[in-house]
């Protein structure tokens, strides 16, 4: 019997939309904790006369964090929902809906 693949008729970013946002995350979080502070401590030297008197303030982290409990959340539950997924076979790469943590005999070798 054929496999039904079921990712073919999906538009790219109803497939891509979770690596999507990691990078996003990613990528945000080397801006405000690495790129920012260095090119603000350097525009300080250039422009104060060698002096650095200002530390750079993630913007991030204000609000208390929100946007990392926020990401967090997110990355988290789609995590959760893509293994689910994939052990529901959704993803069209088994025909059987396996039982996590059950395994048959004849999957053992016996």
């Amino acid at each position: 019997m054929a496999q039904k693949n079921t990712t073919q008729g999906e538009d790219w970013l109803t497939k891509k939309w979770r690596p999507m946002m990691g990078w996003t995350y990613m990528i945000t979080c080397l801006f405000d904790f690495i790129v920012a502070p260095i090119l603000w401590s350097l525009e300080q030297a250039v422009f104060n006369g060698g002096v650095v008197s200002n530390q750079w303030e993630p913007l991030t982290l204000k609000g208390a964090g929100l946007y990392h409990v926020a990401m967090g959340a997110v990355l988290g539950v789609s995590a959760w929902s893509r293994g689910q997924e994939k052990l529901a076979g959704v993803a069209g790469t088994s025909g059987s809906t396996p039982t996590p943590g059950v395994v048959k005999a004849s999957e053992v070798g016996e």
